[in-house]
């Protein structure tokens, strides 16, 4: 059961993550206002123009690269836990983002003002606890699987003496 639970939540952050690109790489309205908005907020912190400017012209292209890295991670059982790690620290940001700074729980999403009803938000945390269930699960199953590694070596040296 435990392996479906795996899968399911790993194909859920997968998906969510590749069908996100779209948006990031190709410049789209949401991607420039969400990044440009958290440029404009970096600026009036106090960070150095370089850093909040580059941040609003490359932010999407630096967080959609990293989604990727983490979504093909996730699905291989061996990166899983890398994965949902990266996953958890690029949600984390998006969370903060959401919450303490301008960009809002419920965004604005297009020129005129149209907001997304907080969906961008929730599916964050979506993400996020998707992905600290997953290195739960995957905690569990490195845990079962240490006795029997333990168990092979002690029949390894065993054999050797």
């Amino acid at each position: 059961m435990k392996t479906y639970i795996s899968w399911i939540l790993s194909i859920f952050v997968a998906f969510i993550f590749v069908q996100s690109t779209f948006f990031k790489f190709s410049g789209a309205e949401e991607t420039v206002i969400i990044f440009s908005t958290i440029g404009q907020w970096m600026a009036s912190i106090g960070l150095p123009g370089v850093i909040s400017e580059s941040f609003g012209a490359f932010g999407g292209y630096i967080v959609g690269s990293v989604e990727l890295i983490a979504a093909a991670l996730i699905l291989i059982p061996l990166t899983r836990r890398i994965g949902a790690g990266i996953s958890m620290a690029v949600m984390s940001g998006a969370i903060f983002f959401h919450l303490f700074t301008p960009l809002g729980v419920d965004r604005v999403i297009d020129q005129a003002g149209t907001t997304d009803g907080g969906a961008l938000f929730f599916t964050a945390v979506a993400i996020w606890l998707s992905s600290a269930v997953l290195l739960g699960l995957s905690r569990a199953q490195v845990t079962r699987q240490r006795p029997h590694a333990e168990a092979a070596e002690a029949h390894a040296e065993a054999a050797t003496a």
